[in-house]
């Protein structure tokens, strides 16, 4: 369809699909490393996809950090990302990694009321500060819980930090895309769940990450997000959409950091 070549992330990265079981492959390597601080497959919900993996610190934990992934809400699963967990573990926050069912199965309005719910679940089992992070279809996926109706107050008001990495933060093109067949969007669904139709919340430090080698759609995406927000925006030169997640293995990285509110 005409938008097709605009979101086809992996046709620009050379070696795309070699990704995927790396990731696996760290993810892993990662888990088995922390032993039993890995706790895999928490259900929060009544379907097998609805569930998390919670990684503990070394002592007591600063805070919690909440992962959701991306794949065009169509693809992977939280045991694909453990080791994107390695940045801010090491400074001491726990984290919880978000699965949730896909798309054709269910609607995007329904992945972010799973999203919400698993938030819900992790935030009754830790305390204080909650961060946020998102890539890709993740980074619309945080941004959504800052909607007063999607999260409950006592837990939205304990998140601090948002980080939206290669958000898709307008949904609207995607209905010019041939992945609609799956994604099932109409104009009221795509305009719903758009981040860059909300009402750009107080008192949380939101920044927006994106590859300066990322497909032109995805640097627009992130740069209106950051306008309509007024959040600052962070464009890493020689990264694209598939590597730029790697910044959040490295715990002196500016976006763990911001992450955890760092200065």
């Amino acid at each position: 369809m005409q938008l097709d070549d605009d979101y086809a992330n992996a046709a620009y990265i050379e070696g795309a699909d070699q990704f995927p079981p790396r990731w696996q492959t760290a993810a892993a390597a990662f888990r088995k490393k922390l032993g039993f601080r890995a706790q895999k497959n928490i259900s929060y919900g009544s379907t097998d996809r609805e569930i998390y993996d919670f990684f503990e610190p070394e002592g007591v934990s600063r805070g919690t950090v909440i992962f959701v992934h991306g794949g065009y809400w169509k693809a992977f699963a939280p045991s694909d990302w453990s080791h994107l967990a390695a940045g801010v573990l090491a400074r001491g926050y726990a984290v919880a990694m978000v699965g949730y069912d896909l798309c054709p199965d269910v609607r995007i309005t329904q992945i972010t009321g799973q999203v919400a719910r698993a938030i819900m679940e992790v935030a009754k089992r830790t305390q204080g500060m909650i961060a946020l992070a998102g890539h890709s279809a993740g980074g619309q996926l945080v941004a959504r819980m800052m909607d007063p109706l999607v999260l409950p107050g006592d837990v939205r008001d304990r998140i601090e930090n948002i980080v939206s990495i290669s958000p898709v933060a307008n949904l609207m093109p995607l209905l010019q895309t041939s992945m609609n067949e799956v994604l099932q969007l109409d104009e009221a669904e795509a305009t719903a769940e758009s981040p860059v139709n909300m009402t750009p919340p107080h008192g949380v430090n939101v920044t927006i990450w994106v590859g300066a080698m990322e497909r032109p759609a995805f640097l627009e995406q992130a740069e209106r997000f950051a306008r309509v927000w007024g959040a600052k925006q962070f464009v890493i030169e020689g990264r694209h959409h598939f590597d730029i997640i790697e910044l959040l293995e490295d715990t002196d990285s500016d976006m763990v950091k911001a992450l955890l509110g760092v200065k």
